[in-house]
């Protein structure tokens, strides 16, 4: 899981880079590296990175709220 945690967090900051440039300067990185708005690539990164966020929504709810990203383990007195 933890390693599932960390790519999805790395794809949702790609997601979220991709609409800051979209939103400055109107550049679309995605499209931009699969050579349209509507290409196979394209769509298909669209769905990864809403899959990832979609996990991490998921994930947190239902492990009380706490995202992990390596394993401590509690020490009991």
């Amino acid at each position: 899981m933890i390693i599932a945690n960390l790519v999805s967090y790395i794809l949702v900051l790609l997601g979220a880079v991709n609409w800051g440039l979209y939103g400055i300067f109107n550049f679309n990185l995605v499209s931009a590296i699969f050579m349209g708005d509507r290409s196979v690539g394209a769509i298909i990164a669209y769905i990864v990175i809403a899959l990832a966020a979609i996990w991490l929504i998921v994930y947190t709810v239902f492990s009380g709220g706490i995202l992990r990203f390596a394993n401590h383990r509690e020490e009991r007195a």
